[in-house]
């Protein structure tokens, strides 16, 4: 599956760096005990330091936040989807198990502070293009609710709109019928190359051992 950043978007952000995960002949499920364990310890340990630092202070959701205003999203409309998972823990409202692929999500999502999307393979057509979209641009998204992407991110495969660093839609959303998936790692412009690589080596192993299957990563810059 081909995967390329719009020129608008490397004008506008020249640093700007992007993950792809591919994984095929994968078996989704319930989560096992230790992902689920490991899940909710994290969810507490951040809770509790959420308690003496300001969200506005965290490094690396500062600087998504600042990316969203240069391409002209309102990151206080539209939040990073990993600033809203910390929102949502200072509320000590955890997030809930799902299913092994969403749980790996949101853990690195997490871990890293950076947005992740995990989309079903099968369900899209490539090339998938990572752009700035347009008014034309919209989805009906996993929680319900019709998003449109006007000066947001966005990416797209030949059937339009599919996933973005805010919610994912319901169109491509990984099930436990999911055989085959992509990950879209929408990585910090800060970061060097080989900590980029480090990182998605990191997700592609954790995510093989729990799932099986193959799974290869590259690095878009």
């Amino acid at each position: 599956m081909e995967a390329i950043v719009a020129g608008a978007l490397k004008q506008m952000i020249p640093s700007f760096k992007l993950g792809i995960i591919l994984y095929h002949h994968i078996v989704v499920d319930d989560s096992p005990q230790m992902l689920k364990g490991r899940l909710q310890l994290f969810q507490e340990s951040i809770y509790f330091d959420l308690q003496e630092t300001a969200i506005a202070d965290i490094p690396e959701l500062a600087e998504w936040r600042k990316i969203f205003k240069t391409i002209g999203t309102d990151p206080s409309r539209y939040r990073p989807s990993s600033e809203s998972l910390y929102r949502r823990i200072q509320k000590k409202s955890f997030i809930s198990t799902i299913h092994s692929a969403a749980d790996v999500n949101n853990f690195f999502s997490l871990y890293y502070k950076i947005p992740i999307g995990i989309y079903d393979l099968d369900k899209l057509e490539g090339p998938i293009t990572i752009d700035i979209g347009t008014e034309q641009d919209e989805y009906m998204a996993i929680n319900g609710r019709p998003v449109n992407f006007a000066q947001k991110l966005v990416s797209k495969d030949m059937h339009g709109p599919f996933g973005s660093p805010i919610v994912d839609s319901k169109r491509t959303a990984v099930t436990k019928e999911t055989k085959n998936a992509i990950q879209i790692v929408y990585l910090l412009p800060s970061m060097q190359r080989e900590q980029c690589e480090k990182i998605l080596e990191s997700m592609k192993n954790m995510f093989f051992q729990i799932h099986g299957g193959e799974a290869a990563f590259q690095l878009l810059t």
